[in-house]
């Protein structure tokens, strides 16, 4: 059905997002994915920033996709309906992220009103990402629920992590570990998508 093949834009979305995250530190000499944030690869100045932007349309098209395919799959669900509205905002708001500077240049002062917009784009983000698991965990059974509360205490625990190394960014002092506690959230988010996608999927073909 051409709901489903919508719902599966949001596999395709979260694989795509994996892919950019290999081809784009290739192209960052001296970038290292344990020590520095996702963002660092969108940076103003940075040498991956336009590729960056140009790859992550794509990925806003698909979650665009996939919201869409939420929506359709609701059924007069409103939980669903939110999780779709969510989806949707949370994909187009996405695409005007303001960059930061890279973090030399916040060091030395160098740091502007981007760069505090990125933090509340990134705060605004981590809500919607609540809200969107929160909701979609109560429009089904214990089974996913039980999922979606382990996805959370995921955010939490390395949330905490990345937090206390994210100072080092404003100082240009070293975040060992920073790109690989940031990355563990990210990879939560996307199992979670995936796994809602499929129990959507499946959900669509009993209702068929």
């Amino acid at each position: 059905m051409p709901r489903n093949g919508l719902l599966i834009c949001g596999i395709f979305s979260m694989l795509w997002y994996v892919v950019i995250n290999i081809i784009v530190p290739m192209q960052y000499p001296g970038y290292n994915i344990a020590s520095q944030t996702v963002s660092e690869l969108s940076a103003i100045d940075a040498p991956t920033r336009t590729l960056w932007f140009v790859l992550c349309i794509f990925y806003s098209l698909f979650l665009i996709a996939f919201g869409t395919g939420i929506w359709l799959s609701a059924n007069g669900n409103r939980k669903l309906r939110f999780v779709a509205a969510i989806v949707l905002f949370d994909a187009v708001f996405g695409i005007f992220w303001p960059p930061m500077h890279r973090r030399e240049v916040i060091a030395a002062g160098g740091g502007t009103l981007t760069d505090n917009l990125h933090l509340v784009w990134a705060f605004v983000h981590l809500v919607l990402m609540l809200l969107m698991i929160g909701f979609g965990a109560a429009a089904f059974g214990k089974s996913f629920r039980i999922f979606s509360a382990a996805v959370v205490l995921l955010f939490i625990v390395f949330g905490i992590l990345t937090a206390k190394e994210s100072p080092g960014i404003q100082t240009n002092l070293p975040t060992p570990h920073i790109g690989i506690w940031e990355r563990i959230n990210i990879g939560a988010y996307m199992l979670w998508i995936i796994v809602f996608a499929i129990v959507l999927v499946r959900r669509n073909n009993k209702l068929a």
